[in-house]
């Protein structure tokens, strides 16, 4: 192979990296907001220091994302989760500069171990981008922030500021807008009290044809009406169209359509496929060869999708799965014991390295 690499694994390439780095700098200059790595989304530490010089630091959803955003990444270190527990709060504020809760019950909880860092709260505006109940912050009965301009009042005093995630692979602006001036009238009497604002991530800013101006202009307007100092938290946007699934075909079927077999498989290592029912992008989809692309897990629907090839595949061959940065790596896992992809970087240059490659050992410990 030409890499040298046994795949499947994750191919991270730093030129494609750079063209959401430049456009997250361009945003956060031209605007004035500040941009935070979502580690949910992406945590691949070994390209935090060349992310680093485009970036204002990290948010996270857990004890483990704040520690390795804290030690690894450095700079601002946002922490925040859904519910933190008695026994890693501690730890949790030492490695954060803001903590954002999720509930007055759970800012009121740690009231004493957080009073020592600059602390938030998250709030639910009630509207949302995303189409997929699953993914919706603001689905009926959400559990994900306060929703009561009138509960909140009264614990002012014990924040400055406010996170809002409503935007879910949002790329349309204009839908942003109005989503946001939504946010305002609903909340306007909070966020005339409050330093600053995250509006979280899901916005697919760095997209092509995104239009960045008017992007940037709302976030000003939005910044200066309220005199907050404004957070985003790209996570997809970040890393979008920079790393690709390397995979090898293993065997060819037929079985009323042409099959092929990879040496990889979507619920282990491109688990938002089967989640979400997406099919994967292969590029280019286009030929007169059709293919089924199936992962070799037992799962009857582990399935990547059916693509159109220019050449009839063979054992052997090379394919790569495109777009496979965000929600692939954080996410990946030893269903049937199959080999995790190792992960590798294309740098600047054109060189390949890899960073890590995993092993029986891996999988051993990952149990017991």
């Amino acid at each position: 192979m030409a890499s040298g690499i046994q795949t499947p694994y994750y191919l991270i390439d730093k030129s494609k990296l750079l063209r959401n780095m430049e456009k997250i700098a361009h945003v956060r200059e031209a605007s004035g907001a500040k941009a935070l790595l979502a580690l949910k989304c992406f945590a691949t530490w070994s390209v935090f220091d060349f992310m680093r010089d485009y970036m204002d630091g990290t948010t996270s959803s857990s004890l483990n994302e704040v520690r390795l955003g804290h030690e690894r990444f450095g700079k601002e270190t946002h922490a925040y989760s859904v519910a933190y527990a008695d026994y890693e709060i501690d730890e949790v504020v030492s490695h954060a500069d803001k903590i954002i809760f999720n509930s007055i019950g759970q800012l009121q909880r740690f009231e004493s171990q957080s009073s020592g860092i600059v602390r938030g709260l998250r709030l639910n505006p009630g509207v949302s981008s995303s189409s997929f109940d699953l993914a919706d912050p603001a689905r009926p009965f959400s559990r994900l922030g306060e929703w009561d301009v009138s509960k909140v009042e009264p614990i002012m005093d014990m924040i400055t500021g406010f996170m809002i995630h409503n935007n879910c692979e949002n790329k349309d602006f204009g839908l942003f807008d109005r989503m946001l001036g939504q946010i305002e009238e609903r909340f306007g009497s909070l966020l005339a009290r409050a330093e600053w604002v995250s509006l979280g991530g899901g916005i697919h800013f760095t997209g092509e044809d995104y239009p960045i101006d008017s992007f940037v202009e709302r976030l000003k307007r939005f910044a200066g009406d309220h005199g907050v100092q404004v957070y985003l938290e790209p996570g997809e946007a970040s890393i979008t169209k920079s790393t690709t699934l390397e995979v090898t075909v293993l065997d060819r079927l037929y079985n009323g359509k042409d099959l092929v077999v990879v040496d990889s498989s979507i619920e282990a290592h491109m688990l938002d496929l089967l989640i979400y029912r997406e099919s994967a992008k292969i590029s280019p989809d286009q030929g007169p060869h059709r293919y089924m692309v199936c992962g070799k897990s037992c799962l009857a629907g582990d399935v990547f999708g059916e693509f159109d090839f220019r050449n009839e595949l063979k054992v052997g061959d090379r394919i790569s799965i495109q777009d496979a940065a965000g929600y692939t790596m954080v996410k990946k896992n030893w269903f049937n014991g199959v080999k995790m992809p190792a992960i590798a970087i294309r740098e600047l240059d054109g060189s390949i390295r890899s960073v890590r490659e995993f092993s029986y050992a891996d999988y051993e410990q990952s149990l017991s």
